[in-house]
């Protein structure tokens, strides 16, 4: 089974090698790619200190976007998303993403924190379908050029699919792992305005119109 972990990463210098070192030598991982999403720190030098595959974008374009690069540089029949600025990453984590869907009881799972950091935790469980550690076959992405807008919006547009097609989705507990906040990278108030327009994002996605059953 070839899986293809894409993380998609703007201004996470610091916050990236840590998720790196966690993955590096992960046998699960067929291929690694940080898809650099226009950062104007040292996030792409970082990653490349890793010697995976690393994709500069020319501007930030978006998660959406971001993610979409990733995914059509591969081949891999399953994508695996990370987020850059995760906290206590491991090898267990992505077994247990990758489980459901080596069993064939899914065609998507959805990653939820436990035991971290009570925001967060309180937030993937209030909000699943905007969680960003997925395990996802990489034919559900061809059919959906529209993630290439969808900016911030990107997994709830994949959620939406995948409630419109009847796709099998697995929630799948993700034991003492957290993300750092953006009030903690920006500061409290251009975090808070980072995170305001990270929720227009996802409220902008609910009108990009999904493509008809394949």
């Amino acid at each position: 089974m070839k899986v293809a972990a894409v993380i998609p990463a703007f201004n996470e210098e610091k916050n990236l090698p840590q998720v790196l070192k966690a993955i590096k030598d992960c046998r699960e991982l067929t291929e690694i790619i940080v898809v650099n999403d226009g950062s104007s720190d040292g996030t792409s030098l970082v990653a490349k200190e890793f010697r995976i595959k690393v994709i500069d974008l020319p501007s930030n374009l978006g998660k959406g976007a971001a993610v979409m690069a990733g995914v059509k540089a591969t081949n891999a029949p399953y994508i695996m998303l990370l987020d850059a600025d995760l906290v206590g990453l491991r090898l267990g984590h992505i077994r247990a993403l990758l489980e459901p869907i080596k069993q064939g009881k899914a065609e998507m799972t959805v990653g939820i924190f436990k035991s971290g950091r009570t925001l967060t935790n309180l937030s993937q469980r209030l909000t699943p379908f905007l969680n960003g550690q997925r395990v996802i076959k990489r034919e559900i992405f061809m059919d959906l050029s529209v993630l290439d807008f969808s900016r911030y919006g990107v997994d709830l547009t994949l959620s939406r699919y995948a409630k419109k097609l009847g796709i099998r989705v697995v929630q799948v507990e993700l034991e003492e792992i957290t993300q750092v906040m953006k009030e903690e990278k920006l500061g409290f108030v251009h975090g808070l305005i980072a995170r305001l327009k990270m929720y227009w994002e996802v409220l902008l996605s609910l009108s990009i119109k999904l493509p008809p059953h394949p």
